[in-house]
């Protein structure tokens, strides 16, 4: 069982930044994947960005240029740091696991970009 608790989320004005952080129960050099998803309402839940154990990483389209993706090792965290905020980026915002072939999500943060 991996259990993940998302923090960092709020209230930004367009243009702003946020860092999500997501930590993990487990030692995270045991998980092959951790990510985060976004869900608007009325809307199905996205991938926003992905980083593997060996560190690498990817991004939706939309996401590329503003959203960074990272992990501490040490920590046992992955971090999401979002900059250049839309109001269309208005979401929860989950962290994702990939271990052993198991899907984990964390309870989600739910981040408002709003003036």
């Amino acid at each position: 069982q991996v259990q993940l608790v998302e923090s960092g989320g709020g209230l930004v004005q367009p243009g702003g930044s946020l860092r999500l952080s997501c930590a993990a129960s487990t030692n995270i050099f045991s998980i092959y994947a951790m990510g985060w998803y976004r869900q608007a309402p009325g809307k199905q839940r996205e991938l926003v960005a992905v980083i593997t154990t060996g560190g690498s990483t990817r991004y939706a389209d939309s996401m590329k240029g503003r959203f960074t993706i990272s992990r501490d090792n040490a920590k046992n965290t992955v971090y999401l740091q979002m900059n250049s905020l839309k109001s269309e980026d208005t979401a929860v915002y989950y962290c994702h696991a990939l271990k052993d072939g198991k899907s984990y999500w964390g309870q989600g943060t739910q981040v408002t970009v709003s003036s």
